[in-house]
């Protein structure tokens, strides 16, 4: 059976690991231009020119894997890549492709349940991780010098992304900034999408228990029953 879009799988298994190196790259140079107090011109301008660099770089990869998509589906591609999408608007979003680094651990490319499974809990933490990690980042640059802040320090900002992701909320720091607030609706946003994630599979890991503990049950029950007519017959 012919796969979808032959040429842009294709072009993903070629492209896929440089690009989660590349968002590798803008994670360790963005964690520097805000983490770094007083950071040298050097390191802004070379922070500059790879965010301006990532961007042209996902932007063609974006095209290309639309052009290379069968003419029907292309609208399909777009909407069934939210995040691919947003990397082009959000930089923050081009960091997410480290996950694709997990490609590469043979224990993940199985197609036993279990597997898929790892490889699902697998990507979902790193994406958490990295997600909870990036916000963080972002909110800390953009309210440590507002007014009344309660978000001024690194740790102040992962204790926040922490409890606003876990929906715990205790209210102690929070972002006073329009775009830290709008930073926290894609947070809860995030949050939601890993609970919904965590919870399928919990719900599979249940399925595949329950499926594999009846038929162990079924196929002692048929195991027993040419005895119990054997004793009959005797």
């Amino acid at each position: 059976m012919t796969p979808l879009d032959p040429r842009r799988l294709a072009w993903e298994a070629r492209t896929s690991s440089a690009l989660a190196m590349l968002g590798l790259l803008f994670l360790a140079a963005y964690s520097a231009w805000v983490l770094v107090p007083d950071p040298q011109p050097w390191l802004v301008i070379f922070t500059a020119v790879l965010v301006v660099g990532t961007w042209v770089v996902f932007a063609v990869d974006m095209v290309a894997r639309t052009a290379l998509s069968d003419r029907g589906r292309r609208l399909r591609f777009l909407l069934t890549h939210p995040l691919d999408v947003l990397a082009l608007i959000v930089p923050l979003f081009r960091a997410l492709r480290v996950a694709g680094l997990l490609r590469h651990i043979p224990v993940l490319r199985g197609r036993t349940g279990a597997a898929v499974r790892g490889s699902v809990v697998a990507h979902a933490l790193v994406y958490a991780l990295v997600y909870v990690y990036v916000i963080a980042l972002a909110t800390l640059q953009v309210e440590r010098d507002a007014p009344e802040a309660t978000i001024t320090t690194f740790g102040d900002a992962i204790w926040w992304a922490v409890v606003t992701l876990a929906t715990v909320g205790y209210g102690d720091t929070y972002p006073v900034t329009g775009t830290g607030r709008f930073l926290a609706v894609l947070l809860m946003g995030g949050g939601i999408v890993i609970v919904g994630t965590a919870s399928a599979i919990v719900v599979s890991y249940i399925t595949e228990r329950v499926g594999t503990q009846r038929a162990a049950a079924a196929g002692e029950s048929d195991g027993a029953q040419p005895s119990s007519s054997a004793s009959s017959a005797a």
